[in-house]
Parts: C-alpha cells; sequence; structure tokens
C-alpha cells in the first residue's frame, strides 16, 4: 500500500512523534496503529446498538428515547465533571 502525506502542525507532529518513541514505534508505525483502533462515528453506534440489543435480550433493558438522553446528559456531566480544569 502506497503511504500518503498528512500536513499537521509542526507542534503536532513532535508530540506524536515522542509518543510513538516512547512506545517504541515509529511514526509511522504509531499512526497506523492508531487507525486500526480508533472507531467511527458509524463503528460506534453500531457497536452502542448492539450492546443495546443485547442488554434487552438479557434483562429486558429497553430505555425509552427520553431515558436514554438523560442518561447520556449524566454520563456528559459526570466525564465534564472529571475532566481536569
Amino acid at each position: 500500500m502506497p503511504d500518503a502525506n498528512v500536513r499537521i502542525p509542526e507542534e503536532a507532529r513532535d508530540r506524536l512523534a515522542a509518543i510513538a518513541a516512547a512506545e517504541g514505534l515509529s511514526l509511522r508505525a504509531y499512526l497506523a496503529r492508531l487507525a486500526e483502533t480508533l472507531l467511527t462515528p458509524a463503528e460506534r453506534a453500531e457497536r452502542a446498538e448492539e450492546a443495546r440489543a443485547a442488554l434487552q435480550e438479557w434483562n429486558g433493558y429497553a430505555p425509552t428515547a427520553t431515558q436514554q438522553q438523560d442518561l447520556d446528559s449524566e454520563l456528559d456531566r459526570r466525564l465534564a465533571q472529571a475532566m481536569p480544569q
């Protein structure tokens, strides 16, 4: 597979290279691994739906759209609270 060039700020490149080196990887190998492990929004949505269906089958868990939104809001609130300011 041919390589591609990606233009990013020098500071970002240097930071990624340092992270890669700390893990014993080249920047190229680190970015390839990162691309293989991250999920697209569509993949995340698919996995979330699979998890919801498995929970419903396992224990009947079937929140309404409003309940899901409330749970999402609570998770967002807790994540924001846990993040350093």
